[in-house]
């Protein structure tokens, strides 16, 4: 989806951060709504089907993470967390409720852009799209084959769902307890130890540092992210 054909929902009690992010999103070709409050939002989200929403966590009526519970029992779009809490609990807690990223207030413009770039692409494809490309990293989902850079890279059965997920999300964190379900089933959603060590697995035969990764990111304290570009 182009940045053109993208309506883009705001929902903040700060004027000043809604008027800095308007006049941001215009410049970058989108079509931009506002909300105040929570409520408004959600009722906005309903009636004007926004493709991506930037939501803040401390609202005057109803908290953000009630605000992403709500959306989510009925609608899909991306929901970019903006917020001043550097708690890692309170983004987990954001991310667990569906929300697709978070960002810390104060927050670069660029990387804001390139969040919200990987979300609507992530957005418009298809989930059940039989071949995930990222980078030079190639998956085909039917043959449970994965190349990178066009030589083969055989996982075992759960590496490569582990991946294939990562994948289909690339450029978004997904926490520990997103892979546990996605992966092993909701009965070990507390088994943050199976992650750990499918991912060491993963790194290994992907040949990448954990020290530098250039893959696969350890977002601490909240899950992993695959890098959108490699």
């Amino acid at each position: 989806m182009s940045a053109a054909a993208a309506r883009i929902l705001i929902v903040d009690d700060e004027e000043q951060i809604r008027r800095f992010l308007t006049i941001t999103l215009r410049a970058a070709g989108y079509e931009v709504l506002q909300a105040v409050d929570g409520n408004s939002g959600i009722e906005q989200c309903i009636t004007q089907q926004p493709d991506l929403v930037l939501l803040d966590l401390g609202l005057p009526d109803i908290s953000g993470h009630e605000v992403i519970r709500r959306l989510r029992e009925q609608l899909s779009m991306p929901i970019i967390v903006l917020s001043v809490r550097e708690d890692d609990e309170d983004k987990v807690k954001a991310l667990d409720a569906g929300a697709n990223d978070y960002v810390q207030k104060p927050f670069s413009t660029a990387e804001l852009l390139a969040r919200m770039r990987a979300c609507l692409r992530f957005a418009s494809a298809s989930t059940m799209t039989p071949i995930v490309e990222v980078g030079e990293l190639h998956i085909d989902v039917a043959a449970h084959e994965v190349q990178l850079a066009g030589k083969p890279i055989h996982l075992s059965k759960k590496e490569f769902e582990l991946l294939l997920v990562l994948a289909r999300a690339a450029g978004r964190v997904c926490t520990n307890r997103q892979l546990l379900e996605a992966v092993w089933g909701s009965a070990h959603r507390e088994d943050v130890h199976y992650v750990r060590i499918y991912i060491a697995q993963l790194r290994s035969k992907l040949a990448d540092d954990p020290a530098q990764p250039r893959f696969i990111v350890n977002e601490q304290g909240i899950g992993y992210r695959l890098r959108a570009n490699f």
